[in-house]
């Protein structure tokens, strides 16, 4: 059986300790993985900090030449990519391939830093005096991915911080390993110097020594809240920066005048793409008015016609989700919603595929009549369950969103300009989609929620991503003419 090993200096690296990898379609076990712990670290810090003497000095033409080669290489590879991503995470291959497209986008931002990394001048600020500044790489840096998109949430970190001359190590999720190993091989490939780039994997042991490691400057983290608090904490206490982002329960707000069909359309896709497995996805949908009914109406027909299956098998629109565990967890919170007194239209629990009954499937499942007092409403689910909840007007809308811990996402479907100006005001969450059911922001600007979605106050890539990997430096000269007599002050200095 295969064993995916760490990637440290341009090279695998054997562990001891290993752990099972599913194939989520089959439910058997497709792959070991090496699980490191301190010692493994510690070897990859010391290959990053080594490679981070050359690499820092190198030149920002050096640097954008090998990420141009390397989005090159992710384009030609991209098929291949997106396979080793579904059979391990379970989603559709072209929904893997979408992840990486995305994570290509970052990719192209980091291309052009050459303009970003500008600084400023400003001339004779006092007699013959001038300031400038330009920003510099903070040394090792550290990112802590989640499995559910094991290519596109990794490309949200490590290009910027390479491009901007940091050495980079990844831990990524145990559930799907392989695609890290495979980036670094692209890496490789496209003329990155050894050690720039390095990947461990393995569990709470792996995470901790990253917190707590003297040799690491800054760590980057996406994933559930709980664990954003934690590693937020620990590694601030350890001196280091930290980009925290963590869980969501994103709402879609439906508007009596919004055409639902096209509303219904983009909400079913949002809700059970991926299976629900994402950070983004639109979990709660509120209908507002008279929207109710048809909204559910629309919704349910929808569910129904998702096409569920092997994520490799043609026409199929969702896969199954990641674990065994996680497939018990999604359908007993159907069954806990109905308990507590939600109506289950669309009921995907039990749901068998042909030829891989053994799979961890689940169908899509709509719950109607859903409140805030119940778990399918308070809880991030990450599984297909949308859950729809009614209220009268807009503004009940907005203090229903409001009122959540999470601020991730929202969204609102309408015709009324008016509409979507007050609410995009008033709603406090830091990605706002109108007409957009999961609104991701481009590259070139940065991702990031509000509330118990972003832990601390740094967003991930974009301009936010440029300011977390470097650090300014400001420099005041003067050159005196020769012979020139320049009086020195006793007072504090001015600019006169």
């Amino acid at each position: 059986m295969k064993t995916i090993q760490h990637w440290i200096d341009g090279a695998t690296v054997p562990g001891t300790d290993t752990a099972p990898v599913f194939n989520p379609a089959t439910g058997q076990e497709q792959a070991r993985v090496v699980l490191g712990g301190t010692a493994d670290v510690d070897t990859a810090v010391t290959a990053a900090a080594k490679a981070f003497e050359t690499w820092s000095e190198s030149s920002l033409t050096q640097r954008t030449q090998v990420m141009f080669a390397f989005r090159q290489l992710l384009v030609e590879h991209e098929e291949e990519l997106g396979r080793i991503i579904s059979a391990e995470h379970g989603k559709t291959v072209d929904d893997a391939r979408g992840e990486i497209t995305r994570g290509r986008e970052v990719v192209e931002f980091a291309c052009g830093l050459g303009d970003v990394l500008k600084g400023s001048f400003s001339d004779q600020v006092s007699r013959g005096v001038d300031v400038h500044n330009f920003r510099q790489p903070l040394g090792v840096v550290a990112g802590i991915t989640p499995f559910n998109f094991p290519a596109m949430v990794p490309l949200w970190m490590h290009p910027i911080a390479i491009a901007t001359g940091n050495t980079f190590i990844l831990k990524p999720s145990e559930r799907d390993p392989s695609a890290a190993n495979f980036v670094a091989e692209l890496y490789q490939k496209a003329g990155l110097p050894d050690g720039v780039f390095n990947v461990v994997h393995g569990g709470k042991p792996a995470v901790d020594a990253i917190l707590t490691h003297p040799g690491i400057q800054a760590v980057s983290f996406v994933g559930s809240t709980p664990i954003a608090k934690y590693v937020h904490q620990q590694a601030t206490a350890h001196g280091k920066r930290v980009q925290a982002l963590g869980g969501a329960k994103n709402h879609a707000v439906v508007l009596p005048d919004a055409d639902l069909e096209f509303a219904a359309n983009h909400i079913t896709a949002g809700a059970y793409g991926s299976a629900g497995e994402r950070c983004m996805a639109v979990s709660v949908a509120v209908a507002v008015g008279d929207a109710a009914d048809g909204l559910v109406e629309v919704l349910a027909r929808k569910a129904r016609e998702v096409k569920v299956g092997p994520g490799d098998a043609p026409g199929t629109e969702m896969g199954p989700l990641v674990t065994k565990a996680a497939q018990e967890r999604v359908e007993n919170a159907v069954g806990t919603a109905a308990t507590q007194g939600a109506t289950v239209v669309v009921d995907g629990r039990g749901l068998k595929i042909d030829g891989h009954e053994d799979g961890f499937f689940t169908g899509p499942s709509l719950l109607d009549h859903v409140t805030t007092e119940m778990d399918a409403y308070k809880e991030e689910l990450f599984g297909p369950v949308l859950a729809i909840v009614r209220v009268d007007t807009l503004d009940e809308a907005v203090d229903l969103i409001n009122a959540n811990p999470y601020g991730n996402g929202t969204a609102l479907f309408t015709a009324s300009g008016e509409a979507a100006r007050r609410f995009q005001r008033n709603v406090r969450v830091g990605m706002i989609g109108v007409n957009v059911p999961v609104p991701v922001p481009m590259s070139y600007y940065s991702f990031g929620g509000w509330k118990d979605s972003l832990i601390g106050d740094s967003p991930i890539h974009g301009p936010e991503g440029i300011r977390f990997y470097t650090r300014p430096k400001v420099v005041t000269t003067r050159w005196p003419q020769p012979k020139q007599q320049v009086t020195a002050g006793f007072t504090f200095p001015t600019s006169s």
